[in-house]
C-alpha cells in the first residue's frame, strides 16, 4: 500500500512536491480540471466546496486544448524529478464531455475526445483516470465551524431537490455561459445507467489498448437525486452493478470511503473488503465523516465514525497495492490551513500502516501470534 496526495491544477509546483515528499507521500493524484476559474464561492486556499447551490466555475480550458502528451510527460517529469510518481489524473473537465452525461447532440464527437485523452495517458505513462459519471456533481454542501476546535470543515444540511440545475451547467460547473434561459429536464435512474453503459463500451476497450484503468468515484453526497437529477453510485451495491456492466480491468474504482460512509444502506468495511478481494479498486480516498446523508460532517480523520484502522486493515489484508490519498479534511486554524490538514491525516495513514506492519511482523515471530 502506498501514500499519495491529491493536487489541484494551480498546486502542480515544486513546491507542492517537495511538501508532499517531506510529508511521507511517495504518489500523487493530480486534477488538470481547474475548478475555479472565473467562480466566486471557491477559496484557492481549500478543497472546491461552493455554495448549497453555487456553482464553482466555468468549465474548459482557456486554450480550447485536450490534454496533450507533451504536457502530461512534462508534468509527469516534473512530479518525477521531485522523488514521486504520478498516479492519476482525476476527473474530466466538464466542458470535454458534458453531452455524453447529457446524450446530447455531441456525443460521438466527445467521446473521441475522452478516447484520444485516454490514449494519450497511456502514451505518457500515466496509469489511472478517475472520473465520476454524474450530472449535478459534488454539490449541496456547506460549510462552517463543526470541526473539532471549531476547525473549518463541509456536510450537508438536507436534500437539494428543490432547485433544478440551470441549463448549460453540468457536473457542478457552467459549460456554455450563453446558454438559453430554463433548467436541464430531469431524467430517469434508467435513462443515467444507459447512458453510463454506452459510455463504458466505448471507453474500456480503448482503455484497455492505451493500459490505463478508469477509476469510478461514487457520487457526492450520496443521494438517489439531487437538484432534479438522478445518481449512479449512491448505495455500495451499486459499485458491484457499475463493474458488472463490462468486466475488465480497466473498469475500476476510486473508492471514497467517506462518501460510502455517507450512505445510507449497507456497511463501508464489507463495502472496502469486498471490492479490495476482487482488486476493482484503483486508489483509495480517504476521509472521516460523521452522519449519514442528507445530514453529515466532515471530520478530522481521527475523530468520525469510520475506524480508519480497521478500513486499512482491511486493504493490507486482502493486499492492496494501490495508492491511499487524503480526501478531505478540516482547515485548521494557522498560516496553511490545507497544508496543516493534509500533514495531520497523512501522519495518521503512515503511523497506522507502520502499526499494521508491525503488527504483522510480530506475528511471524511468533508463530501467527501478536504478543
Amino acid at each position: 500500500m502506498k501514500v499519495g496526495l491529491g493536487l489541484y491544477r494551480h498546486m502542480l509546483s515544486r513546491e507542492s512536491y517537495d511538501f508532499a515528499r517531506q510529508a511521507g507521500c511517495t504518489h500523487i493524484v493530480i486534477h488538470l480540471v481547474d475548478y475555479f476559474r472565473n467562480g466566486t464561492v471557491n477559496p484557492r486556499n481549500n478543497q472546491p466546496t461552493g455554495g448549497k447551490f453555487g456553482y464553482w466555475g466555468v468549465a474548459g480550458d482557456p486554450a480550447d486544448n485536450l490534454w496533450t502528451v507533451g504536457e502530461l510527460q512534462r508534468i509527469r517529469h516534473e512530479i518525477e524529478d521531485a522523488g514521486l510518481v504520478l498516479e492519476a489524473i482525476e476527473n474530466l473537465d466538464p466542458a470535454i464531455w458534458y453531452d455524453i452525461l447529457l446524450d446530447g447532440p455531441r456525443r460521438l464527437q466527445q467521446l473521441e475526445h475522452v478516447k484520444t485523452i485516454v490514449r494519450r495517458m497511456g502514451e505518457a505513462g500515466i496509469p489511472v483516470l478517475g472520473y465520476n459519471f454524474s450530472i449535478a456533481g459534488v454539490c449541496g454542501r456547506v460549510s462552517g465551524p463543526w470541526g473539532r476546535g471549531g476547525s473549518i470543515t463541509v456536510g450537508m444540511d438536507g436534500p437539494v431537490d428543490d432547485t433544478p440545475i440551470a441549463k448549460g451547467t453540468v457536473w457542478n460547473m457552467i459549460y456554455d455561459e450563453h446558454a438559453a434561459a430554463g433548467s436541464l429536464p430531469s431524467i430517469t435512474h434508467v435513462e443515467l445507467w444507459q447512458r453510463f453503459e454506452g459510455f463504458l463500451q466505448e471507453m474500456v476497450p480503448v482503455a484497455e489498448q492505451a493500459g490505463v484503468r478508469l477509476a469510478a468515484h461514487p457520487d457526492d453526497p450520496p443521494m438517489p437525486m439531487m437538484r432534479q437529477q438522478p445518481r449512479l453510485v449512491y448505495q455500495p451495491d451499486m459499485y458491484q452493478r457499475l463493474l458488472d456492466l463490462v468486466p475488465s480491468q480497466s473498469n475500476a474504482l476510486e473508492l471514497c470511503v467517506g462518501t460510502v460512509a455517507e450512505m445510507t444502506e449497507g456497511s463501508v468495511y464489507d463495502a472496502v473488503d469486498q471490492y479490495s478481494r476482487q482488486g476493482k479498486i484503483a486508489y483509495i480516498h480517504l476521509r472521516n465523516v460523521v452522519g449519514k446523508v442528507p445530514h453529515y460532517r466532515e471530520t478530522f480523520i481521527d475523530e468520525g465514525e469510520v475506524d480508519m484502522i480497521r478500513i486499512l486493515s482491511i486493504l493490507k489484508k486482502n493486499g492492496f497495492q494501490g495508492v491511499v490519498i487524503p480526501d478531505h479534511t478540516p482547515q485548521m486554524t494557522c498560516a496553511a490551513p490545507w497544508h496543516a490538514g493534509m500533514a495531520h491525516t497523512i501522519g495518521f495513514i503512515q503511523a497506522t500502516l507502520a502499526m499494521l506492519e508491525r503488527g504483522n511482523s510480530a506475528a511471524s515471530d511468533n508463530g501467527g501470534l501478536v504478543l
